[in-house]
């Protein structure tokens, strides 16, 4: 199987938006996983993707989701703007396609988890809370619905310099062009679009947190082995494949 190489930009284009959405204030927080902790809780027909040293990775995301619109409708300005923090892993398809498994999405907006949830996509409601001060950034969540209840946790990080040459591990764990997910029974591919991320380096202060634990993730933790900030980019999904 061939794999597609990592880019800055989509590998091809996503088709006809069926969402549009803009991510901002983005903090990715990654620690380096054994492929074979991570294997059992991806989609059938994918496998973890690693880098070239054979590690994969957990990535703990939180930002400020921004204007969700759909089929090319303007955003919608109140219930598509939301807190929301993933927990993700890095997959590849038989294909050879690139992206990323959502094992959980905690957001402060009912109606968004909702929705989502009827997708087949992992949303949780909970109470969070964005803080700015300066260069730190302070990123708190707390599970309400369905579970675990009280699961969440607090990422504070000090925004550094931007990156004008990023690596190829910052390449890699930003550089995803689609998601893999389990919808009635197949694992599909739905493919998204945006610009380059502007990223800049971070220096991590606080993580005090169950989330990759509530992910099934309970061995994945101490310091993380990159941590990065973006002050983020417009991105459109299109149809799942």
């Amino acid at each position: 199987m061939d794999v597609e190489e990592v880019t800055d930009t989509a590998p091809r284009p996503a088709g006809r938006t069926l969402f549009s959405q803009g991510w901002r204030d983005v903090a990715f927080v990654h620690w380096a996983a054994d492929p074979a902790v991570v294997a059992p809780l991806l989609p059938p027909g994918t496998r973890p993707d690693t880098t070239p040293d054979g590690r994969t990775w957990v990535g703990l995301v939180p930002f400020r989701m921004r204007r969700i619109g759909v089929l090319g409708s303007p955003g919608l300005p109140w219930v598509g703007s939301f807190l929301e923090t993933n927990v993700r892993l890095y997959s590849v398809d038989a294909s050879g396609r690139r992206g990323v498994v959502f094992r959980s999405l905690d957001a402060d907006r009912l109606l968004p988890v909702l929705v989502a949830r009827a997708a087949g996509l992992p949303y949780l409601w909970s109470r969070m809370r964005f803080d700015r001060d300066g260069d730190r950034l302070t990123y708190t969540s707390r599970r309400r619905w369905p579970g675990p209840r009280g699961a969440g946790g607090r990422v504070e990080l000090r925004v550094g310099p931007p990156l004008t040459d990023p690596g190829p591990v910052e390449r890699f764990l930003t550089g995803r062009w689609g998601l893999h997910q389990t919808a009635f029974g197949r694992t599909r591919y739905w493919p998204n679009e945006h610009p380059a991320w502007p990223l800049h380096s971070a220096e991590l202060l606080t993580w005090d947190g169950d989330l990759l634990a509530a992910a099934g993730l309970p061995g994945i933790g101490g310091p993380p082995d990159s941590v990065l900030f973006s002050p983020g980019v417009d991105v459109r999904f299109g149809p799942r494949l």
